[in-house]
This record gives C-alpha cells, structure tokens and sequence, in this order.
C-alpha cells in the first residue's frame, strides 16, 4: 500500500510516517518499480502500536524497546511489564513534582491580596529573595 493509505489506516499524518521511518520504528518499505514505497498490512498495525504507547507517554526510545520485546509472542511477559512499570514510575514522580510547584504556587497566589504596593507582593518577594 501507499504511504498516503498506510497513514490514513493507522490514523497518522504522513509525516509521522516518515519520522518513524527515519527513527527506525518502521522499517524501510520495498520500492516498486516506480519508485513508490509499498507498505506491507502489517505496518498499519505497528504504526497503530506507536501511536498508542505515544499516548501512554513512552519516548521513541521507550517505543523502540517495546517493539523489540514484543517480537518475541512466545516469552515471559516479565522484561514488557517492566519496561511499562519504569514508565509509570517516572510519571508518579513527574506527578509529585507537578503537585509540589502547583501547591507553592497556590500557597503564594493565596498570600497575597492582588492590591497594594507591587513592593508588598507575597509572589515578587518570594521569587527575589537570596538563596544562600
């Protein structure tokens, strides 16, 4: 098949077609004669694969790794669960530090009046005191 229906299967512009192609994420297609990629039917369902653990927050690096394991149906499951283990590990911490900066911000927004002498500001002071 044609990069464009490839693209319109698996639900991704052409360009991340190409992208994935140069970052090794899919493999380069044969050429037909007329100098056309043709696309197997199987990488409507490897784009579909990436798309998805993109949207689970796993980096092309953390992409490529999963497609890696997941060639192999027959093993233990244990090196995938893993891998998608580390991956919520690192959003839980992503998280806590998120909640941190949102609560001091919240903290500083509730101190100070929003009127007055900019001097007074909670927010201003906080933000230009020396850190020693």
């Amino acid at each position: 098949m044609h990069i464009g229906q490839l693209a319109r299967q698996a639900g991704v512009p052409i360009d991340t077609v190409r992208y994935y192609e140069r970052n090794g994420l899919l493999p380069a297609p044969p050429r037909l004669e007329s100098g056309y990629r043709d696309y197997p039917a199987q990488d409507v369902a490897r784009l579909r694969f990436v798309r998805r653990a993109k949207a689970l927050g796993f980096t092309l690096s953390e992409v490529r790794e999963l497609l890696a394991l997941s060639q192999y149906r027959d093993q233990d499951m244990a090196d995938f669960r893993a891998v998608a283990g580390a991956k919520l590990a690192d959003i839980d911490s992503k998280v806590a530090e998120l909640t941190r900066i949102r609560d001091g911000l919240q903290t500083l927004l509730l101190a100070c009046p929003g009127q007055g002498a900019l001097g007074d500001c909670p927010i201003l002071g906080a933000l230009s005191e020396d850190i020693a």
